[in-house]
């Protein structure tokens, strides 16, 4: 199992993290919500427990973040807040579940090994990057309003690397997420990719999804890359 821990509190963050080891829990930890964000689009949780009173970006606004992004990964809220209108709203936020502090060590060990079993209930159903949108339902994705015209496997294509955007989505993992263990031979996956390149890049006048050599493929989002531009 691998769990993010997010605390500003040094003390609760090190108690955790010591219990979570003792456990054979492998853990990484972060002390405010950027990094939480930053950490869990990067890479796989089973797991996030989620601070809400932090500096700069609180528990609540990195929890609708990941919801943002497509993250189905079980949150667990650990605060002092504990009214009624709290735990409403992180559940709102899109939290799986509440644990108040103080609390018993067992009983945070106890609500993580249950959560790590399932995805979370909050299941989304629109994934967005700069101008993209994509439904989840209905298998469409929308650059600046354009409906574009994706095949099944071009739209599963597009879909992990909207979920892990801006980061490098590494050629194996596109290849599991499209294919599956039914993988395919080694050209396969830059055909495709050519071919979504021209549905996904070729009609606008800056390009998204970018190679990046020796490791995977991105995309960026042109209105924040002033260097992005097609020749």
């Amino acid at each position: 199992m691998h769990v993010l821990v997010v605390d500003d509190d040094p003390d609760i963050l090190s108690t955790v993290m010591d219990h979570l080891e003792l456990q054979g829990i492998v853990a990484d930890c972060a002390t405010n919500g950027q990094q939480a964000v930053q950490l869990a689009t990067q890479q796989h949780y089973d797991v996030i427990v989620l601070d809400v009173m932090m500096p700069g970006t609180d528990g609540l606004s990195a929890c609708r973040a990941l919801r943002k992004h497509g993250s189905t990964v079980p949150i667990l809220f650990l605060t002092a807040r504990d009214t009624l209108d709290d735990k409403v709203d992180g559940f709102n936020a899109g939290g799986d579940d509440y644990l108040t502090k103080p609390f018993h060590i067992r009983e945070l060990i106890m609500r993580i090994n249950a959560l790590s079993k399932r995805v979370s209930h909050h299941q989304v159903q629109t994934l967005s990057f700069g101008p993209l949108t994509l439904d989840l339902s209905n298998y469409q994705a929308h650059r600046e309003g354009t409906l574009l015209q994706l095949t099944r496997l071009q739209f599963a294509l597009l879909r992990c690397l909207v979920r892990h955007a801006p980061a490098v989505v590494h050629r194996n993992q596109l290849e599991q997420d499209a294919w599956g263990d039914d993988l395919p031979d080694s050209d396969a996956l830059r055909t495709h990719i050519y071919q979504l390149r021209n549905v996904l890049d070729k009609p606008f006048q800056q390009r998204m999804l970018h190679t990046v050599r020796s490791q995977g493929f991105r995309l960026v989002d042109p209105t924040t890359d002033e260097q992005n531009h097609i020749s």
